[in-house]
This record gives C-alpha cells, sequence and structure tokens, in this order.
C-alpha cells in the first residue's frame, strides 16, 4: 500500500510494510503532522493515536529512506540520514525514489500532509 506525503510544494510517496503498525497508520489518514528536524538525519511529528506493536522487535536500524513510528513519542519519522539502532523504532515501510534526498533539502521544521495513496 502506497501513502502520499505533502510538504509544501513537495510530494513523496511512501510504499509500506505489511504489519499491525502500517495497518493502523492507514486507519489514521488523512493527516496533518508538524515535524521538527532532529541532527539532519529525521523529521518527525506526532501522530493522533498510537500504533501497534505487535509482531515488532524492540527496537531497529533504519536505513536512509525508511518511513519509521517512534513508539515513546508516538511519531512519524522520515529518514533521510543515517540512524542507528534505537530502542523503540518501528520501520513502517519506505519512501519511494529519490523523497529521502528531496527531504533532506528541506531545512528545519516542516507541516507534513500524509494520505492513503
Amino acid at each position: 500500500m502506497q501513502i502520499r506525503i505533502t510538504i509544501g510544494d513537495e510530494r513523496f510517496t511512501a510504499t509500506l510494510d505489511d504489519s499491525a503498525a502500517a495497518d493502523d497508520l492507514l486507519a489514521q489518514l488523512p493527516v496533518t503532522i508538524d515535524m521538527v528536524d532532529h541532527g539532519g538525519v529525521e523529521k518527525t511529528g506526532p501522530l493522533p493515536s498510537p500504533l501497534s506493536l505487535a509482531g515488532q522487535p524492540e527496537g531497529a536500524d533504519p536505513d536512509v529512506g525508511d518511513l519509521g513510528y517512534y513508539a515513546p513519542g508516538r511519531d512519524l519519522v522520515l529518514y533521510y540520514g543515517d540512524q542507528s539502532y534505537f530502542d523503540g523504532i518501528v520501520v513502517l515501510g519506505r519512501l519511494d525514489g529519490d523523497a529521502a534526498k528531496r527531504i533532506a533539502q528541506l531545512d528545519g521544521n516542516v507541516t507534513a500532509r500524509v494520505e492513503a495513496g
């Protein structure tokens, strides 16, 4: 399943994995999320409700271009840089094409509109 992410004039897509967490994300869409830039590697913002952690490991080492969820903060995460393993990270899927590179070019905090695709 694909989702669409719009930040300003930029549009991206992401492909979700088959998981309970991804299903929960889809159930919350559409949603507008105020996202904060962290360390030049990720943009994160809180979802309205927590996602299921059923079947997920304790944490993950996301790759550049992964779409993630940080459970302790209920945050959707767009990984555009290298983040190491951290407890509470769930990989939800992958940003498509050159989305990670384009997100890296967006300075500072952003507002993202996330919709089913």
